[in-house]
């Protein structure tokens, strides 16, 4: 199910007789500010999408869409993906890129759901901010075409930074936009896009950055285990794989908090069904366990939570909680050589 939350910047509910209404997809990025930006000075109504999810931005799922919407004063629309993207993810038609990151399929998949707003909304068109060549898996032409056929949505794509490069959509047709306005960027170099913002008089933007944390391999990896492990998998499982150390003993899954601020994130999670383990008195990570707490995995986990505390000597008390039930386990502290063969990484 995906979730829909709505921010107050000013209402779409009033629709001009005079202004086209448009939908732009608006991640807060360079290219998707310049993108809006261009659409304004054309005269065109932007109404603002964005997709929030627990796999994009940083790995606190900042994102400044919200901001850059206010500064623009336009409205904002934020789409929040659910179970239904990770389905997706599963299995994707198109495959992986890099890592788990299946980007011709999201791109359908949010592109399907931004054409069911714009109709709601009665927009008639989208933009985006995508650069034709900038991306390798995505945005050359053939993928374009290949996303916009499958989400049903041919010539009903502008894409106002390569507009010139690209055949032209319903809008330019229409004359709803000036193609000559629009742009011919092409290519992986920010250069032209910074030259053009100095130009605008936009200066706040973020610096360049994958965001997606699916094109990270350690995170790709943890990603692929668990779809290994877990028939079922929900957003709550994602935001786990973004905290702490991370190893797989059998069925049993293990993470180990590095910090204080991710040993309070994995204690937000206690639902009663996770194993929790510390060792009193010294400084400790929070660990958690995953699955059933059979005696071996809760063994490797109390070695592994005394392993990176700060307990002194080779053994070390460790107590655990699971729910109601509570005890302590004496063990040594496990050597570097049993860590790498328990811990998710790419293979």
């Amino acid at each position: 199910m995906s979730i829909t939350i709505h921010y107050s910047v000013p209402t779409i509910a009033l629709v001009s007789m005079q202004r086209i209404r448009a939908v732009g997809l608006l991640s807060g990025g360079l290219d998707s500010i310049l993108a809006v930006k261009l659409m304004l000075d054309q005269g065109v109504e932007v109404v603002a999408l964005n997709f929030k999810s627990p796999l994009w931005g940083d790995r606190r799922g900042r994102c400044k869409a919200a901001e850059v919407a206010a500064k623009l004063g336009i409205p904002l629309h934020v789409i929040e993906l659910g179970d239904d993207h990770l389905r997706m993810i599963r299995k994707p038609k198109y495959g992986y890129g890099s890592g788990m990151n299946p980007c011709i399929d999201c791109k359908i998949f949010m592109f399907k759901k931004a054409k069911s707003f714009a109709k709601k909304i009665g927009a008639k068109f989208l933009f985006t901010g995508e650069v034709l060549g900038e991306r390798p898996m995505s945005q050359h032409r053939k993928a374009l075409e290949l996303i916009e056929k499958d989400a049903g949505l041919e010539d009903k794509i502008l894409r106002p930074l390569s507009a010139k490069l690209l055949t032209p959509t319903e809008a330019e047709l229409k004359g709803w936009v000036d193609r000559e306005k629009l742009l011919a960027i092409k290519g992986r170099s920010r250069k032209p896009q910074i030259a053009l913002a100095k130009n605008m008089g936009i200066f706040d933007y973020p610096p360049p950055a994958g965001g997606c944390l699916l094109t990270e391999k350690e995170f790709a990896a943890r990603l692929r285990d668990l779809f290994n492990h877990r028939h079922r998998v929900h957003m709550r499982d994602i935001a786990l794989l973004k905290v702490g150390r991370h190893f797989r003993l059998g069925e049993n899954k293990i993470i180990v908090g590095r910090d204080e601020v991710e040993n309070k994130t994995l204690l937000g999670f206690d639902d009663g069904r996770l194993t929790y383990l510390e060792v009193p008195d010294c400084g400790s990570p929070v660990t958690v366990l995953q699955g059933r707490p059979m005696k071996k995995a809760l063994i490797a986990a109390a070695r592994l939570t005394a392993r990176y505390s700060d307990a002194k000597g080779e053994k070390a008390l460790v107590n655990y909680r699971r729910g109601a039930v509570s005890g302590k386990l004496a063990v040594e502290r496990m050597l570097p050589e049993e860590i790498s063969t328990l811990r998710i990484s790419e293979t």
